[in-house]
């Protein structure tokens, strides 16, 4: 497994991923409106992108960080905001591959912790959020946060 970032050039690695995603959340399929949010997210430097490729250099998931801003501590930090792997890939460890790249990531640009959020009933995730050291903060109406030192 190899796991990479991505730049706008390279977005389609992740657009069928990003689409499935989206679905997982219940929303209607939509790869055109997907990978357009994707470019701008990219080309706008908003967001990075690590995507895990198999042996044969085929995408099975990826993950997607949004930066979070602290005025007080004047620091920098991120917001694992998508993590999804191919139905196909579960239970292989490429979610919490692709979670510790997004914390080296982390520590490299500076930041002091990583958090995120997951639906109430994804319990799989939850566990695989804890089993890395991640801790629940808070509970909103649909969500649980989690939050991880760096």
């Amino acid at each position: 497994m190899k796991i990479k970032r991505i730049d706008v050039d390279e977005l389609n690695l992740v657009a069928d991923l990003f689409d499935q995603y989206r679905v997982f959340y219940k929303q209607q399929p939509d790869k055109a409106a997907s990978t357009s949010f994707l470019s701008q997210r990219l080309s706008n430097k908003e967001s990075v992108i690590f995507v895990a490729l198999d042996g044969a250099d085929q995408p099975v998931g990826f993950t997607q960080l949004y930066p979070k801003y602290s005025s007080a501590k004047l620091t920098k930090n991120w917001i694992l905001n998508d993590l999804y792997v191919a139905e196909a890939y579960r239970k292989r460890g490429i979610g919490e591959q692709l979670i510790k790249t997004a914390m080296e990531f982390g520590k490299q640009t500076g930041a002091t912790f990583i958090q995120l959020e997951t639906q109430k009933e994804n319990y799989t995730a939850q566990s695989l959020y804890k089993a890395i050291g991640f801790e629940q903060q808070e509970l909103t109406d649909d969500f649980l946060l989690f939050k991880i030192t760096i």
